[in-house]
């Protein structure tokens, strides 16, 4: 099946930015498309359910940082803005977030940044293998309407639940401010994280598990989509979300982090947030 490359809708409307996210012609554009492709017509509810129901019971005991140095193999095939290895995003975000927030009262957010996206192992052939389209790119609720806002939106439209009247419609198989607690959101990353960081009972604030788990729903904290499936919980959450995302995307820069010398703070953080061996998958 060919891919159609489509434009997407510029996310940034402040000029000095927009190089990132940038889906209509970047040096990446056919790659990510092919990407989009795939996660747009696979992300099924069918496709969710069984994913979670796969992952739910963690029972593989792994390091934590055998997971971080893992991603310094792994390239996101999703992301118009870069082609490093994760490791290097990861100091870069969690490098931002330090410099605006140095204090040790907000260690845990510069450890969020470091770990926004670890769940990516999934996609590692020495881990799950899991293609990409499962494992990265932005998040979306299955279940009901697909939001124009969400990138390369036209695939949906060979995605089985598009035509589904159970799914189709604007709440769907939801109830207006359900809560996102309460959504099928499509597999990946986050979600997975998100789970490994709750049942390994890591000790990080509710705020850092809240932007670990929905830090690639664009179509929420970029456009205020989806916003009638939220509660007031979500809603006082996403500011860090919000704030959170500058940090995600503005800190792709050229110059790569001195890992030697970052690395040493960042196990110190997880030690202290993290057991030393956690149950991986």
């Amino acid at each position: 099946m060919s891919v159609e490359v489509l434009h997407a809708p510029a996310e940034v409307a402040d000029e000095s930015k927009t190089d990132f996210r940038n889906y209509n012609d970047s040096e990446f554009q056919d790659r990510v498309a092919a990407f989009y492709f795939q996660n747009r017509i696979n992300q099924t509810v069918e496709f969710v359910k069984t994913k979670k129901a796969e992952y739910a019971k963690l029972s593989r005991p792994m390091k934590i940082w055998d997971a971080v140095e893992l991603l310094n193999e792994l390239v996101d095939q999703s992301d118009p803005d870069t082609d490093s290895t994760q490791i290097v995003h990861l100091l870069q975000t969690a490098e931002a977030i330090r410099k605006e927030f140095p204090g040790e009262e907000y260690d845990w957010f510069h450890l969020t940044g470091f770990i926004h996206d670890l769940g990516k192992i999934i996609a590692h052939p020495k881990f799950s293998n899991e293609p990409q389209w499962c494992t990265v790119g932005d998040t979306f609720p299955v279940g009901c309407q697909f939001a124009e806002t969400n990138v390369f939106h036209k695939y949906f439209e060979r995605n089985p639940d598009f035509n589904n009247e159970k799914y189709n419609t604007k709440l769907g198989i939801y109830t207006e401010n359900c809560g996102l607690d309460n959504v099928l959101f499509s597999w990946g990353h986050d979600e997975y994280m998100y789970q490994v960081c709750k049942q390994n009972k890591c000790l990080l604030p509710q705020e850092a598990l809240y932007i670990i788990r929905f830090h690639s729903f664009y179509p929420w904290h970029t456009y205020s989509s989806y916003d009638y499936l939220c509660n007031e919980t979500d809603r006082a959450m996403l500011k860090w979300v919000k704030l959170f995302q500058k940090f995600d995307l503005y800190s792709k820069l050229p110059e790569k982090p001195d890992l030697q010398r970052l690395l040493p703070y960042y196990q110190g953080l997880l030690a202290k947030y993290f057991p030393q061996e956690i149950m991986y998958w």
